[in-house]
């Protein structure tokens, strides 16, 4: 078993505006969108159609919506990472757990020069990312490489699977069913990924599939009663199908009147679940003939979550390096 004395877990997301203002958000969006993990344009042609024309034009009405789910504490993807990361220092006495964002503050890297400077020795990186992707796993891992000099890193690539993981998801929504009702369909919606990557393989597809499935045996659903989809759609190539816009609107075109979506994909609530899918959506599929489409929060700082991501970085700490 590993010595805790010295161990540190860090808790990494990927990242939030420090404010719902236009400054602040086109300066998060700027860091995100120069990450060549995220946007793989040559950068004498991305980085001028950036600064002039899309962050001018997205900064404003990104600045809206997340204005729109702001919370008292800050951005629903601080708040939560930070309850969080919280929860699971309360199950893991003598570490040292804190979180981090990929994409602003709290950095990566300060969060590890502080813990080298303090003595820590062996650091867990558990990336918020159930499923991997080159797109945000691998960027976690860039930064981590870069910046962990003189540390003994245990990197935990991914956990789709993960028994801990997917019975939290299960519980979390055989609860919201239970005080809620269920509805006529359970939509899985993640978020999308350019198909060209997928195609190069990036095995991001599969994870969500494997996901899903394990998600739906455990509840018991039959074929037809789930489907899987991918949101948050940008630029112009095509993306990994089915759409989740698309299918929300042929649902409510062949008669379906309730849908509940669920994001595995998300440990915390964010703007993809709280304003695209719960808002923009939501009156989509009303607009479509829909009755009601109901959004099942993402486990965020729930017990189960806790429970699951400490088994994770004690798994983690003691697998060869």
């Amino acid at each position: 078993m590993t010595d805790t004395s010295s161990t540190a877990l860090l808790i990494v997301n990927l990242g939030t505006p420090e404010a719902p203002t236009p400054r602040a958000v086109r300066r998060y969006l700027a860091e995100f969108l120069h990450d060549h993990r995220v946007v793989q344009l040559t950068r004498w042609l991305w980085c001028p159609l950036l600064h002039f024309i899309i962050l001018p034009l997205r900064g404003p009405k990104a600045a809206a919506k997340y204005a729109s789910i702001w919370m008292p504490e800050g951005s629903p993807l601080a708040v939560y990472t930070r309850r969080l990361a919280g929860a699971v220092q309360d199950r893991l006495p003598g570490w040292r757990v804190q979180d981090a964002m990929r994409y602003g503050e709290p950095s990566i890297g300060s969060r590890l020069q502080a813990w080298r400077a303090e003595g820590v020795q062996k650091v867990v990186v558990l990336p918020l990312y159930p499923q991997y992707s080159t797109t945000t796993t691998e960027s976690v891992r860039d930064v981590v490489t870069r910046e962990a000099r003189g540390l003994d890193v245990r990197f935990i690539e991914d956990y789709p699977v993960d028994p801990g993981w997917v019975a939290a998801v299960v519980g979390s929504i055989r609860s919201w069913r239970a005080e809620h009702g269920a509805g006529e369909h359970l939509l899985f919606s993640y978020h999308g990924l350019p198909q060209r990557l997928a195609r190069n393989g990036d095995p991001y597809p599969q994870r969500c599939e494997a996901s899903t499935r394990a998600i739906v045996q455990a509840l018991g659903l039959r074929d037809g009663e789930w489907t899987l989809t991918y949101q948050s759609r940008f630029g112009k190539e095509r993306w990994l199908e089915p759409a989740t816009d698309t299918t929300l609107q042929a649902m409510a075109a062949r008669g379906v009147r309730r849908v509940d979506v669920v994001c595995p994909g998300f440990a915390v609530d964010c703007l993809e679940t709280l304003e695209e899918i719960a808002m923009q959506n939501a009156e989509l599929f009303h607009e479509a003939g829909g009755e009601a489409l109901r959004y099942i929060p993402c486990l965020n700082d729930a017990p189960a979550h806790a429970d699951a991501l400490a088994a994770l970085a004690r798994r983690g700490a003691d697998q060869a390096a």
